[in-house]
């Protein structure tokens, strides 16, 4: 099964657009892991178990796990949302972006490394950047579009030609290198206006937003503007709002509460 295949599956059979973020700091874990030899493993295993019925997708990001040396936990954790809770998809939160051979390791490294279902990425450095990434038509290539950082503004929203930037490349993926039908944007949850303005340009191309929640992102907002034709096409990313929820023994279950509010919360505005 296809990455869209298996997130329009889970959208309908979790009722849910909360993508959780899986990003460990072991200085928030409870106290009981953080001395074990394999706490990133476990502490991501166990938000996972607790919350996977809840969820249309996870997103572990690369750099939390490779900063800890812990890349052998992220591959087993992948692996384990594979085997354990099959039809969830996962998304390598890499943001990666370079030419030539360069970029087809970084596909070996998503897709045949770690084996994720998809993978952000930057654009901006062209088509033929990503075109690797196209190719793999059962894979998911989310691209940055307009981010949810303050500093977003400083080049996204550039004049160019009457539109801003990010408008322009909005349109250039869902017109010209969505052939293959497997694109997504990355388009902040700080940013609701401009989110509804890509969601005019793309259709119903899916939207991964970030900035629910630690970020200060409105519920209300995303849903409104971001929303598809058929009330999906989100997929509403929490990671420390819902990852450090508890800090006891019971921290996984706190995790599966925040989720479960903010799927809650998101499907009463899917209904206005």
């Amino acid at each position: 099964m296809s990455f869209m295949q298996s997130l329009q599956a889970a959208w309908q059979r979790n009722n849910s657009l909360v993508c959780v973020g899986l990003d460990p700091e072991p200085a928030k874990f409870p106290a009981h892991l953080r001395d074990r030899p394999d706490a990133v493993f476990e502490f991501c295993r166990d938000i996972v178990d607790a919350t996977a019925d809840l969820v249309c997708a996870f997103k572990p990001q690369i750099a939390h796990f490779a900063a800890l040396r812990a890349e052998d936990a992220l591959e087993r954790l992948i692996a384990h949302i594979h085997a354990k809770h099959a039809g969830v998809p996962v998304i390598l939160d890499a943001k990666r972006g370079d030419i030539g051979s360069t970029a087809q390791h970084y596909v070996s490294e998503a897709f045949d490394r770690y084996q994720a279902d998809a993978v952000t990425l930057n654009p901006y450095l062209g088509r033929d950047s990503v075109q690797p990434f196209l190719d793999r038509a059962d894979k998911g290539v989310i691209l940055l579009c307009h981010t949810s950082n303050p500093g977003a503004a400083d080049l996204q929203d550039l004049d160019v030609g009457g539109k801003p930037l990010y408008q322009h490349v909005a349109q250039m993926i869902a017109r010209d290198w969505n052939t293959n039908g497997n694109c997504a944007l990355v388009t902040g949850a700080t940013w609701p206006e401009q989110l509804g303005e890509v969601r005019a340009l793309i259709g119903d191309m899916p939207l991964l937003v970030p900035g629910i929640g630690a970020q200060g992102g409105d519920v209300a907002a995303v849903v409104r503007n971001g929303r598809s034709a058929n009330g999906s096409g989100l997929l509403i990313s929490s990671s420390r709002a819902i990852l450090y929820a508890g800090n006891d023994e019971a921290f996984a279950a706190a995790a599966r509460s925040a989720t479960q509010e903010l799927r809650d919360t998101i499907n009463r505005y899917r209904q206005d």
